[in-house]
């Protein structure tokens, strides 16, 4: 090789090296710094500058976790028109409902708090199923909130559930800024952006580390517990004094799980059991690790998608990963990854690398969020499902493992393990 040639490999080397180490810069975790003079003002104080996103918002779920029937009667999924034997209470003895995409739940007042009656509504199915957590066996606060009548009168939401539903629920007052998942819960308080906006007194997930920018997300989407609890007396569910801008993992410890057993909340190889855990899931994958945020692929301000989704489902996974591509997938094209038609359930990117089995409410089970895909191997070692005969249910996992192995393109020491 030629001197000059072997210099201009040596600069472009170097020139390449420093690039890579700048664009390492963006990953490391720096905490946002919150505007400590500024207080909350309400999501309607954003309108007037952010009509289209405010618009977008206000349609989604989060805008509408807990409602007034008095005042949103449209809000109401369940029948009471018919009598049912497990619903004791009428629609005028609710002050809330909680929920409209796979089950609806329904709230009293009492006192300073909210208590939810002992029935759900089930969305899918369009029936009425028991709702009361189990003193044992169930979440980890049962047994710390007895309930012996078991119509969950000893069940407040203040300490269990308020905190997510709300943006800056005072424990101190049982009250929060604003009910729902308003735009102060993911940007903070907004007093001095309001008066003076501009882009440095506001704080925005999308310009931080994916770590801070993901804590936004994971703060209720995942099962944990206060790093310190009791709190004042109580026992809560959700990360107490956390706000946007500062450490999560210093307010709240994920659910632990010890490898190999099958708990209420974990299947045994760490994948979540249950909903509500997408941020369990999401910590353990590889995108995660990689720098991908939850906002990477779902839009919070709302869009006609599926689960807020920034583009169709398909679609959200295609533009990272193409045939061939840098990440993958290692084939010619998408069906020659898939081994199914193109347009059909099994070319669904989703359906092999997040699938629902993670139970919501009875049969109706929502996505895993780990990304990985479960083996039939994994199946019978550690009764996990998998994808593959969740589809096929007709066939047994001795099937999914032989037509696996005729799979050329697939690793046989990955699909025995």
């Amino acid at each position: 090789m030629p001197a000059w040639t072997a210099l201009a490999v040596v600069v472009a080397m170097a020139v390449t090296g420093l690039a890579y180490a700048q664009s390492r810069v963006s990953l490391i975790p720096i905490a946002p710094k919150a505007n400590a003079s500024a207080h909350y003002v309400g999501s309607q104080a954003c309108q007037s500058c952010h009509q289209e996103v405010y618009a977008r918002w206000s349609k989604t779920k989060m805008a509408n976790v807990v409602r007034d029937p008095k005042l949103h009667p449209d809000a109401v999924l369940a029948d009471f028109s018919k009598p049912n034997p497990i619903v004791t209470f009428s629609l005028k003895d609710v002050d809330f409902v909680y929920g409209s995409g796979w089950k609806q739940r329904f709230f009293h007042k009492v006192g300073d708090t909210y208590i939810p009656y002992p029935a759900q509504w089930d969305v899918t199915h369009k029936s009425w199923s028991r709702y009361h957590v189990p003193d044992k066996g169930g979440d980890w606060w049962g047994p710390l909130y007895p309930d012996p009548k078991g119509d969950n009168s000893g069940r407040p939401t203040g300490p269990l559930c308020d905190g997510c539903h709300s943006v800056a629920y005072n424990i101190a007052t049982s009250k929060p800024t604003e009910w729902n998942v308003g735009c102060e819960m993911c940007h903070g308080p907004g007093s001095e952006h309001a008066a003076h906006p501009a882009r440095d007194n506001i704080l925005n997930p999308a310009r931080m580390d994916y770590i801070h920018a993901n804590d936004t997300c994971i703060q209720c989407h995942s099962q944990g517990q206060p790093l310190k609890n009791p709190i004042e007396g109580k026992y809560y569910d959700w990360p107490v004094g956390y706000h946007v801008g500062l450490n999560l993992a210093d307010f709240w410890k994920l659910e632990p799980h010890k490898l190999g057993e099958l708990s209420f909340t974990h299947f045994p190889d760490g994948t979540a059991h249950k909903n509500r855990m997408q941020g369990n899931d999401f910590v353990q994958s590889l995108m995660y690790a990689r720098g991908v945020t939850c906002f990477s692929c779902h839009d919070p301000h709302g869009t006609p998608n599926q689960a807020i989704l920034r583009k169709p489902m398909g679609q959200v996974c295609l533009g990272c990963h193409v045939a061939n591509g840098p990440n993958g997938p290692h084939a010619v094209s998408i069906e020659a990854h898939t081994h199914h038609k193109a347009g059909s359930p099994g070319s669904d990117c989703v359906a092999c690398h997040m699938p629902k089995i993670q139970q919501t409410i009875a049969d109706v089970n929502v996505a895993a969020h780990t990304f990985r895909f479960i083996t039939p191997a994994d199946s019978d070692a550690l009764k996990i499902p998998n994808a593959c005969n969740a589809c096929h249910k007709d066939k047994t996992t001795a099937w999914t493992a032989e037509a696996l192995a005729h799979w050329s393109d697939r690793s046989p020491w990955r699909m025995a393990n």
